[in-house]
Formats: structure tokens, C-alpha cells, sequence
């Protein structure tokens, strides 16, 4: 339930808020003026609501509540407060954050002032100008692609051979794990899920549904 009363007619206007165009459901409209705020029609009933420290409202995002973090927004011509409130691990209240200054596989994610860690997918790394993970190649030499999937890709690969067919990005096996394979850009590791609940075959090196009757890497 919104903690702002709803706005009658005459103050919808004064704000320049929208009428609420559904009777049911749920829509949110940026305010004209501030950035950090925004209304939303909640079954016909109109508030005027505020994004949390860190976030801001675009219409697009939802990290907590229709808001979005604050990197992430496009304001224009609406102000807009970068003012943090800090707390121990959290630079503002809500964020994401690299949890070291190098290589890391996990990054901290903030919610009310709270650090909580979060793990990358297996094999990527976070990069904290982009605010995601991405592959540990696109960080070097900040990060060893080889030490992060536990692979070093070899020199040459014989013609004939199956990982030879998807040349220039050759694929191997992961030895116990069916859903995932290695495969290497430019003589870099890199460590794929195969997805949509398929399993990688060891032998053909492609990911197949489970009724294909895959062989798993031993």
C-alpha cells in the first residue's frame, strides 16, 4: 500500500500528474519536474510517489518499486538528486557494487542500506564501469581468463578432431558437468551454459535436449 495520500483533482492538475486511464491494474507516470519522483494509478486511485536513495524513475526500470538506479536513468530535463546516504558496504541505499577492486566473480548488491552479496553466472566476472558481469577476456590484465574457468586453451587442435569444426572458436567439454562447455575466442577460455534445460554432448561438443540421450563429460 502506497504511503502517500492519493491526489484529488485539483491537485493532480496543480502537479501536472495524468489521470488514471484504468480503473484496474497498475500504472506509473514520470513527474514533469523531478526525477526521484513519479505517480502511480493503483486501481483507478492516483499517488504521488518517491524513488529510494539511488534510484531514480525512467518508466522503464524496475529495481524496487518502478524505480530504477540512478546510473541508469536518463533524467532530461528533470533535476535530480545524487545526494547518497551511505552506510557501511553501500554507498547509497540501493546500488550494485564490486565487492574487491580486481578480478572478482560476485558483486554487492544493496537494499535499504544492506550489503548483500551476489555470484556472477559461472565463468563472468563483474565489471563495475558496466555494472554487470561480462566474460574475464574483456578485463584483461585486470583479470586471468584462464585461472577464473580453470582451463588453458591449447596451442594447436588437430584438423580432423570435433573441436576443430567450430574453428575459429573451438568448444571442449567440462569433465562432470553436462550443462556447460569451454570454448575459446582468441585463445581465451570461456565458460558457456547451455540453456533451455539442454545438456552438452562430449561427444558432437553441441548442447541437445536430455531426449537425445547426450554424453556427459567424465
Amino acid at each position: 500500500m502506497s504511503n502517500y495520500a492519493p491526489l484529488c483533482t485539483y491537485g493532480a492538475a496543480l502537479f501536472g500528474a495524468p489521470h488514471c486511464p484504468e480503473p484496474f491494474g497498475e500504472q506509473a507516470y514520470p513527474h514533469p519536474e523531478d526525477c526521484g519522483s513519479f505517480f502511480l494509478c493503483t486501481n483507478g486511485t492516483l499517488t504521488l510517489e518517491h524513488c529510494e536513495n539511488g534510484l531514480l524513475f525512467d518508466g522503464h526500470g524496475n529495481i524496487h518499486h518502478h524505480c530504477n538506479y540512478n546510473w541508469a536513468v536518463n533524467c532530461g530535463e528533470r533535476r535530480a538528486d545524487y545526494t547518497p546516504i551511505s552506510s557501511p558496504g553501500c554507498e547509497y541505499q540501493f546500488g550494485i557494487y564490486a565487492d574487491r577492486d580486481s578480478c572478482s566473480t560476485s558483486y554487492i548488491k544493496c537494499i535499504y542500506g544492506e550489503p548483500h552479496e551476489e555470484a556472477c553466472t559461472p565463468g563472468l566476472v563483474w565489471n563495475d564501469k558496466t555494472h554487470s558481469c561480462v566474460w574475464p577476456d574483456e578485463l584483461i590484465p585486470y583479470c586471468n581468463p584462464e585461472e577464473i574457468v580453470g582451463f588453458k586453451c591449447p596451442t594447436k587442435i588437430p584438423k580432423h578432431s570435433a573441436a576443430a569444426k567450430f574453428w575459429p572458436f573451438p568448444r571442449f567439454p567440462v569433465p562432470g558437468d553436462c550443462g556447460r562447455l569451454i570454448t575459446c575466442v582468441e585463445n581465451h577460455p570461456r565458460l558457456i551454459t547451455c540453456g533451455d534445460g539442454k545438456l552438452f554432448d562430449s561427444v558432437s561438443l553441441s548442447c541437445m535436449d536430455p531426449d537425445e540421450y547426450p554424453q556427459c563429460a567424465k
